[in-house]
């Protein structure tokens, strides 16, 4: 199954502003369960986009807007092919040994250790004791009952928390957006000994009808490493497993390491920031807008 998906971020100052520098994290990955086919990015006002891969693997493009200017508009236009994805096979208690013998990992050592959003704290700690996490006969069912039990306790509301929130917030109101529930999730397998990661992307669905539908703009979720499965997905928000619907754009330690957007500019202004993603099943012509008006970029 074969999507096109625009994503088109802007920014609005409410004075002039004179050189803008910016990079982005807007191109899907390329992996065993997806292939990015096309991949363009426009600008406005218009620069040339320099491109290179981060220490992850991430595609990264990077401009310089020198002139003087009132807004700026990035709008990156994919097209990603996608694979049914097989439920992952069933773990076993020795796949415990498997996870403690990666400790000391190069591969694996950003993902087991506290990073800036996903780090232990007392609010971590009491949520971890309320939900009784701990290990259980397997990673894998680890898993699925660390996602249940954050996906019950805690409430999606668009809006509740913002981009550079500490998980203490979400853990103190009990409610967030995606960045959150995954946040909470990297940060509780982690302290069980399963390297987990965070994953920013897209989600969109195919209804019945054949329309592509989506619940926000850009999105995000969690993957952790099982031994005989490799990376599994854990969307917490939407209370299902990351799936086919589930395209992968970054991934990182946790969403400092994969903002869509990072930069500055040289003036003195406010910025008032929209996002808007628009998917398209490439086989039809039915179209979804999916919106977003927050600060930052995912939902």
């Amino acid at each position: 199954m074969q999507f096109r998906i625009e994503h088109e971020t802007r920014f609005h100052y409410d004075a002039p502003i004179f050189e803008s520098v910016m990079e982005l994290r807007m191109q899907p990955r390329t992996d065993a369960s997806q292939r990015c086919l096309a991949f363009d990015v426009t600008i406005e006002p218009e620069a040339r986009a320099y491109r290179y891969s981060d220490a992850l693997g991430n595609t990264v493009h990077h401009f310089n807007v020198p002139s003087r200017h009132e807004s700026l508009m990035v709008r990156a236009v994919s097209l990603v092919e996608v694979a049914d994805a097989s439920p992952p096979s069933r773990g076993s208690a020795d796949d415990w040994a498997a996870l403690d013998a990666l400790r000391d990992s190069p591969d694996h050592w950003d993902w087991l250790h506290p990073s800036h959003f996903a780090r232990p704290g007392e609010a971590l700690e009491k949520f971890a004791a309320e939900m009784k996490v701990a290990r259980r006969g397997d990673p894998r069912s680890t898993l699925e009952a660390l996602h249940d039990s954050i996906s019950r306790a805690i409430r999606y509301e668009r809006g509740s928390t913002r981009v550079d929130s500490p998980i203490e917030e979400c853990l103190a109101q009990r409610k967030g957006v995606c960045q959150d529930f995954a946040h909470v999730f990297i940060a509780l397998a982690r302290q069980m000994g399963i390297p987990t990661r965070y994953v920013s992307g897209h989600l969109v669905q195919v209804t019945a009808d054949g329309a592509v539908a989506s619940e926000g703009a850009t999105h995000a979720w969690a993957e952790s490493f099982v031994p005989g499965a490799g990376w599994v997905g854990f969307d917490s928000s939407n209370r299902q497993p990351a799936g086919a619907g589930h395209i992968r754009v970054a991934i990182g330690r946790d969403y400092a390491d994969v903002p869509p957007t990072r930069g500055m500019f040289r003036g003195d202004a406010r910025t008032e920031l929209s996002v808007r993603v628009t998917a398209t099943r490439d086989a039809g012509n039915r179209t979804t807008p999916m919106q977003a008006q927050r600060s930052g970029a995912h939902a």
